[in-house]
């Protein structure tokens, strides 16, 4: 665990009312911010901690127990694959673009030192649980996933774009009648921690009473 993350969660103070489990998550939620890939770099989580991390995203909530959702990991090896649909993607959405506006998209597949795609598997199933329902397990899924990384001292953040909904991407990642690529998961080192700067509503702006 790095020192800022580190220094986060011991310096929490008991808070009345609330048990020392309670202020030590509180902590790791509000300390956890979002990533740009840019700012990640090597290294990566260890094929021992990635698993770890994934075991945490099995733990999210999932009615009718479908695991409605999957990450496809993009090795180094492999990110030429990403970076050729990420640039056809472009040019099939527009036939104008430039050399460097295709280089740009190509670029975004070499970013973060691991990166994985995150599918959401909306098919028929049995039992038949709601798509919505089983787009809230899958963001479950990812939380627990982003805050396992983060109490490991890792940066990540997500990242989409009209990529995600390309025939081309689709067929990269053999993917099936009722799945659907959702986002990119970024995971790395962060070269420079910002201060955090997004300003989380008051439960009174999404609250209300029946």
């Amino acid at each position: 665990m790095v020192v800022g993350v580190q220094a986060e969660l011991q310096h929490v103070g008991p808070v009345a009312g609330l048990s020392e489990e309670f202020s030590l998550t509180e902590a790791l939620v509000s300390s956890r911010s979002n990533v740009s890939p840019k700012r990640l770099f090597e290294p990566a989580p260890t094929p021992e901690q990635l698993r770890e991390l994934l075991m945490l995203a099995a733990a999210a909530p999932d009615h009718g127990m479908l695991t409605p959702w999957r990450f496809v990991v993009v090795p180094l090896e492999k990110r030429h694959l990403l970076a050729e649909v990420f640039g056809l993607a472009l040019v099939d959405r527009d036939a104008g673009a430039s050399a460097e506006q295709i280089e740009q998209a190509r670029e975004k597949a070499y970013r973060a030192p691991l990166l994985m795609v995150a599918v959401a598997c909306l098919g028929p199933r049995e039992p038949d649980i709601p798509a919505l329902e089983r787009m809230v397990s899958m963001g479950a899924a990812i939380q627990n996933l982003l805050l396992g990384a983060h109490a490991l001292g890792f940066g990540a953040g997500l990242t989409s774009g009209q990529a995600m909904s390309s025939t081309r991407l689709r067929e990269l990642l053999h993917l099936t009648e009722g799945e659907s690529a959702v986002c990119c998961v970024n995971i790395g080192t962060v070269s420079k921690r910002k201060p955090a700067q997004r300003v989380r509503p008051d439960p009174s702006t999404f609250t209300s009473s029946l």
